[in-house]
């Protein structure tokens, strides 16, 4: 029997009817104009019962939501949620209520690693290690066919692991985590920063004065064309995700580590980085038949995965 999934953003609301292979059948999309939880709830029941009607005569089991933000784990209470504003929303509990339903709330990483295991890049492997970078950074572990998820539900946290002491402000509220250095949004405010100070040359002559059209493209190509400042905001961010993702592997020692997010496709120098900080940095025992993929889902991991994870 199909089951529903969700994958929310901090823009949009996707939901999909997804049978048990983890192939969609139908899906929808609804932006989010409101960022209340009352709102982002009722454009979630809206955005589902399209998806719902356009497949026709089927009965939907169960739902699962995919969502950017720490999560407990048994409650489904979102504790933090960056892109949405949100402490401590009981997402899971108020969908329930608006559904009708039982509805299991998970980290959008660990739906997409989900969905990477049992659809995508990671079939067959039963270690995995998954790294998307996006707006943000985020990672999901996978060990001996099961989701890690931790005491409370926040295992693999890696964008909100520390790298610099005290450093700059991240989206959780907390200093010096790798995504307030790494993450798209991170990126592309550092940039904003050198142009202010006057310190990027290439980048500014490349943006004409539209600062909106910044993106971790334009960075990795203005370092690409030696400007200075720009280099030094990738160089970082390369290095910082390398290390730190090396000693992932040192550490959990998967199979297959997946790689994915809307900066690495787009930004293949940002990727090198993260393979060779692999090779230079994890222990030569943990890299022994580790195979480096990349996710092959795209946007589409995230609904499968709190899909399949429902049940």
């Amino acid at each position: 029997m199909p089951t529903l999934g969700i994958d929310l953003g901090g823009t949009n609301a996707r939901a999909a009817v997804v049978d048990e292979q983890g192939r969609i059948l139908t899906s929808s999309k609804q932006s989010l104009t409101e960022r209340s939880p009352s709102a982002v709830v009722e454009v979630i029941a809206q955005t589902a019962s399209e998806a719902v009607a356009i497949a026709g005569p089927v009965q939907v089991r169960s739902c699962g939501v995919g969502a950017a933000g720490q999560i407990h784990r048994d409650s489904g209470i979102i504790a933090v949620a960056p892109n949405l504003g949100w402490r401590n929303v009981p997402l899971a509990e108020l969908l329930t209520e608006r559904l009708g339903h039982q509805v299991r709330v998970v980290n959008d990483l660990a739906a997409a690693a989900w969905g990477e295991l049992h659809a995508g890049a990671g079939r067959g492997a039963q270690d995995v290690y998954v790294v998307f970078v996006g707006s943000g950074v985020g990672s999901a572990i996978i060990s001996n066919n099961q989701l890690v998820r931790g005491g409370g539900g926040v295992a693999g946290e890696l964008g909100h692991t520390k790298v610099v002491p005290g450093g700059r402000r991240c989206g959780c509220g907390e200093l010096g985590c790798l995504e307030a250095y790494a993450g798209g949004h991170n990126l592309v405010a550092l940039a904003r920063e050198l142009l202010a100070a006057g310190r990027s040359t290439v980048l500014s002559e490349m943006i004409e004065g539209d600062l909106s059209s910044i993106t971790p493209l334009t960075i990795e190509q203005a370092a690409d064309a030696g400007d200075a400042g720009a280099r030094e905001i990738y160089e970082r961010a390369g290095r910082m995700l390398g290390l730190a993702i090396a000693n992932m592997v040192t550490v959990l020692n998967p199979a297959r580590l997946i790689l994915g997010g809307g900066v690495l496709m787009n930004c293949p120098g940002l990727r090198r980085y993260i393979v060779e900080g692999v090779q230079a940095y994890a222990s030569n025992t943990s890299r022994e038949g580790l195979l480096i993929a990349d996710a092959e889902l795209g946007d589409d991991s995230g609904l499968i995965g709190a899909a399949l994870l429902s049940t």
